[in-house]
C-alpha cells in the first residue's frame, strides 16, 4: 500500500533534501511549491523519481488558504490521503536592524512563514481527519526563532510563531491520531540560503558581523560548537525520523538541529 507524504516548499534546498530522504524511506511524494518555482519543482520531481519514488507535483501559494485547501484536497482525492506532511515553505525576508526594517517585509515574512504553515497544517488535517487517517506533520521553524538572530527580526519572529503554532496544533490534533512537531535548524549549507545569509549580513554593517562575506562565513561557523554548518541531508534525516513510527511518542516538540549552538 502506498504511503503518501506531502511536502510544501519542495523546490528549495531543504525541501528537496526532505523529499529525497522520504523517498529513501519508501514514501510516495506529493510535492508542492509556489507557481513561480515551477522549474525548480520539476527538478525535485526528477531527482525523487530517479531515486525510485512515485512523485506528483502541484503548484499553489501557501498564503492563499483556499488555494492550499483546494490543492491538498485535490491531490488527496486523485492520488491518496497523506500520512505525512512537511510544512516547509518559507522565506528569510530582508536583513537589517529593526529600526530600519519595513512593515511590508514583516507582513510578507509572517504571511508566508506563519500563515502559510497554518494553512498547510489546517488543510492537511481536515483531509486526514475526514479520511480517518492517522499520521504525522513537521513544520519548519529555525534557531532564529529560538534565540533571535541579529538583523533578522521579522524572520526570527515568524519562526518563533511557528514553534507556538506547532505546540498548539499538536494538542488540537492528538485526539485524531495526528502528531505535529517542529524542526529548528541553525546554519545549514551549502546552498542558496547560506550564501544569501552570508552576503546579506555582510551588507548590513553591524557589530555582529564583518563586511567581508568570507569573514562573515567564518564568524558564523565559529559560533557553532561543532565548528561547521549542518547539511540539508542532516536536516532531512530528522524530518524523516519525525514522520516515522520511530518517533511515535513525540508530538508538540521542537527539535534543534544546531550543532550545539543555542
Amino acid at each position: 500500500m502506498e504511503r503518501w507524504a506531502l511536502v510544501t516548499g519542495a523546490a528549495g534546498d531543504l525541501g528537496r533534501a526532505a523529499c529525497l530522504a522520504l523517498a529513501a524511506d519508501g514514501w510516495s511524494l506529493q510535492i508542492t511549491d509556489h507557481p513561480s518555482q515551477r522549474e525548480r519543482l520539476e527538478s525535485t520531481c526528477e531527482a525523487c523519481a530517479g531515486a525510485g519514488a512515485t512523485v506528483i507535483s502541484g503548484l499553489f501559494d501557501v498564503t492563499d488558504a483556499r488555494a492550499v485547501g483546494d490543492g491538498i484536497a485535490d491531490l488527496a482525492a486523485r492520488h491518496g490521503v497523506p500520512a505525512a506532511v512537511v510544512a516547509n515553505a518559507g522565506v528569510q525576508g530582508e536583513f537589517g536592524p529593526i529600526h530600519r526594517a519595513g512593515a511590508d517585509d514583516l507582513r510578507r515574512v509572517l504571511d508566508i512563514n506563519v500563515v502559510g504553515v497554518f494553512n498547510t497544517l489546517a488543510a492537511a488535517a481536515r483531509v486526514m481527519i475526514d479520511a480517518g487517517a492517522s499520521g504525522a506533520m513537521v513544520a519548519a521553524a529555525s534557531m532564529a526563532g529560538v534565540s533571535g538572530a541579529p538583523n533578522m527580526a521579522a524572520y526570527s519572529a515568524s519562526k518563533a510563531a511557528v514553534v507556538g503554532l506547532v505546540k498548539s496544533a499538536a494538542k488540537d490534533l492528538a485526539p485524531f491520531g495526528l502528531r505535529v512537531n517542529a524542526i529548528s535548524p541553525a546554519f545549514i549549507g551549502p546552498g542558496a540560503m547560506w550564501d544569501r545569509q552570508v552576503d546579506a549580513q555582510a551588507n548590513v554593517d553591524s557589530q555582529y558581523f564583518a563586511t567581508d562575506p568570507t569573514v562573515v562565513a567564518r564568524q558564523m561557523i565559529e559560533a557553532i560548537p561543532m565548528r561547521r554548518y549542518g547539511s540539508p541531508a542532516e536536516v532531512a534525516d530528522v524530518v524523516a525520523y519525525l514522520l516515522s513510527e520511530r518517533s511515535s511518542y513525540l508530538t508538540g516538540v521542537n527539535i534543534e538541529i544546531s550543532g550545539g549552538s543555542a
